[in-house]
């Protein structure tokens, strides 16, 4: 594979920069094994990347109810997936926050 054929993702994140330049800087994955795939994630202990995602899941109009929220970890990070589309990229948002140990539910615990 070249370069060139990843010229989906990579003129994706350009864009991005240009029209949404006031927005937290992401962790950037573009991978030869998804072409067309740009992988924006938030990672931070406290739930400033859960606010970051928000922030771009709202700027690139991925509706609330796209969204998947789980944890992982045993249940000391919450996950927030979604997916959506941007000037024919998929965009693939992930944030990662750690949780207050009172908001933790054991394994096989319901909520």
């Amino acid at each position: 594979m070249t370069l060139e054929e990843l010229a989906i993702p990579l003129r994706t994140l350009r864009l991005l920069a240009v029209d949404f330049p006031g927005l937290p800087a992401p962790d950037v994955d573009v991978s030869p094994l998804y072409p067309e795939r740009l992988r924006l994630s938030f990672h931070d202990t406290s739930y400033e990347s859960l606010a970051a995602f928000e922030q771009w899941r709202t700027a690139l109009r991925i509706a609330p109810d796209a969204v998947d929220a789980r944890t992982q970890s045993d249940a000391r990070t919450r996950v927030l997936a979604a997916e959506g589309s941007f000037v024919g990229a998929v965009i693939v948002l992930t944030a990662y926050a750690d949780l207050p140990a009172a908001d933790r539910v054991p394994t096989g615990g319901a909520r």
